[in-house]
């Protein structure tokens, strides 16, 4: 059974930051990528930024000079740090973990809200 323990969402001001974190467990399987997703309101599912094991990123054109994500392998753990926060960042952050097996599976989301 596999368990994300996500962490780091809440309320913060325009400018202000957060880091978000997700740790994996409960499979035996290797993890390929990790990473969020983010849907606001009415609106699709969006990629924020995916890492793999080797520590290769890519990351939302909207964020990029904004988050930075990292990965901690020994840990199964992924780290979103998000910074100079804006308005439209405000949606709920979908981990999800691809393990080797093949299958993708996706934490239960946290809420960033930022107000103006």
């Amino acid at each position: 059974q596999v368990h994300f323990v996500e962490s780091g969402g809440g309320l913060v001001q325009a400018g202000g930051s957060l880091r978000l974190s997700c740790g994996v467990s409960g499979s035996t399987f290797s993890i390929n990528g990790m990473g969020w997703y983010r849907q606001a309101p009415g609106k699709q599912r969006k990629l924020v930024a995916t890492i793999n094991a080797g520590g290769t990123t890519n990351v939302a054109d909207s964020v990029k000079d904004r988050f930075t994500i990292s990965r901690d392998n020994a840990k199964n753990t992924a780290y979103l740090q998000m910074n100079s926060l804006k308005p439209d960042d405000t949606a709920v952050y979908y981990c999800h973990a691809d393990f080797s097996s093949g299958p993708r599976y996706w934490g239960q989301g946290t809420q960033v809200t930022v107000s103006p």
